[in-house]
């Protein structure tokens, strides 16, 4: 672990970053039903935060090449912290979509500053270690932030205080780093024609994908506190359905790169559908079929994003990857942001198995159009793919980078 010294104060801020925001986006959602919003508002608060990411993932990069590194990060951190604060003062539907949207464009800044750092840092020898331990300090943050929910309570003003707390704290490691900031990053170009005209399949799948995940990152707790699970239930269903989304990470991208991709996409795409026919119509009040059926959705809809991405890498000509991916992270946002807002009206008509109903549906027609794509084009024979299927997190288009083997770390 030696070569990665160095790293350690940029991870341990990624861990605290990723946690406070993982705690934030559960426990906002289970405070605002405690609050009295509907849930259509409660989707309009979520639809805040996604609209502020999509918008931070484009200008961020021009922030940090205006004020470098660490003062692009501090002025965000403590944004975002006091962003917090005020949700805590006042406490009505506009305000925190406003809140969540300026939360959003933060998030997306100080992850993009974050991964900036380390892939500017890794080294082609570090680099799997470096992913293996950021993948590690992501899923650990994310579910354990989940409980302080029911360790601490919905009510007061406690967790306000400590998202708060964490932002401002993910200051200290960044700012105790060694004094070498690395020159900035280039500027990242948005061009969302060049997708689509490489694979229509990976521009549509990503956007099933923000249509999906998303309603089950924002919703997924009111849907939870909808059949009665406890507080501590309703963190153990969030938390399952995150960790499951790394466990056929690998089975899936390692078929996938010797296979056609398509079919991949394919069953990991019914496999959620599966999953969610299962919650919405079988699963019923029962904790544990619960625990059981997000834990297959999770497990075959999270890899869908990395499947899609490695997809359209396949077909996008040297020089077009990083357009590619950044356009990945761009249609998922629109997907994020149309999704929880539309699930949340579905659920204030119909109940909380409204949210799995639509999710159903959503699949079903996106494995019709998989179908009809791999009728009208030939797969990319497994021996002419430039790069293989990457885990990415949908944090920032720098992460793509970061993943990516030492030969394309450059385009």
């Amino acid at each position: 672990m030696s070569p990665l010294r160095p790293l350690i104060p940029l991870l341990i801020t990624a861990g605290i970053l990723i946690g406070g925001n993982g705690l934030q986006g559960t426990f906002i959602s289970l405070r605002a039903l405690e609050e009295g919003f509907s849930t259509s508002m409660i989707g309009v608060v979520g639809t805040g935060y996604n609209i502020g990411f999509a918008i931070g993932c484009i200008y961020v990069t021009r922030l940090i090449r205006a004020t470098g590194h660490i003062r692009t990060f501090s002025a965000l951190a403590a944004i975002a912290s006091a962003a917090s604060i005020l949700m805590l003062l006042f406490i009505d539907p506009t305000s925190w979509f406003l809140m969540r949207l300026v939360q959003g464009i933060c998030f997306a800044g100080l992850f993009a500053v974050v991964e900036s750092w380390l892939n500017a840092k890794v080294t082609n020898s570090n680099r799997a270690r470096t992913l293996s331990v950021y993948r590690f300090v992501d899923l650990g943050a994310v579910t354990l932030a989940q409980y302080a929910i029911p360790a601490v309570g919905i009510g007061g003003f406690e967790l306000f205080v400590i998202i708060s707390m964490a932002l401002t704290l993910s200051l200290v490691p960044i700012s105790l780093t060694d004094r070498s900031s690395p020159d900035a990053p280039e500027d990242v170009r948005f061009d969302i024609r060049v997708l689509w005209k490489v694979s229509p399949l990976a521009t549509v799948g990503c956007i099933v994908v923000g249509l999906t995940n998303s309603s089950f990152r924002s919703l997924g707790p009111i849907y939870a506190d909808g059949i009665g699970m406890s507080v501590t239930a309703i963190a153990t269903f969030m938390s399952v359905g995150i960790f499951a989304g790394v466990v056929l990470q690998y089975p899936l991208g390692h078929y996938s790169d010797k296979l056609d991709r398509r079919l991949i996409i394919l069953i990991a795409t019914f496999g959620a559908f599966a999953a969610g026919l299962f919650l919405a119509f079988f699963a019923g009040t029962n904790a544990w079929l619960n625990f059981a059926g997000i834990f297959a959705f999770g497990a075959f809809a999270m890899p869908l994003y990395s499947l899609c991405s490695a997809h359209a890498n396949d077909h996008a000509a040297p020089g077009q990857h990083a357009l590619v991916s950044a356009g990945t992270l761009f249609f998922w946002s629109i997907g994020a942001v149309i999704g929880p807002l539309f699930a949340s009206f579905m659920l204030d008509l119909f109940g909380p198995q409204a949210l799995f109903i639509y999710m159903v549906v959503v699949l079903f027609g996106f494995m019709a159009y998989t179908l009809s794509r791999m009728m009208v084009r030939e797969g990319v024979p497994a021996s002419e793919r430039r790069m293989g299927f990457r885990n990415l997190l949908r944090t920032s288009t720098f992460f793509n980078k970061l993943a990516a083997p030492p030969s394309d770390k450059g385009e």
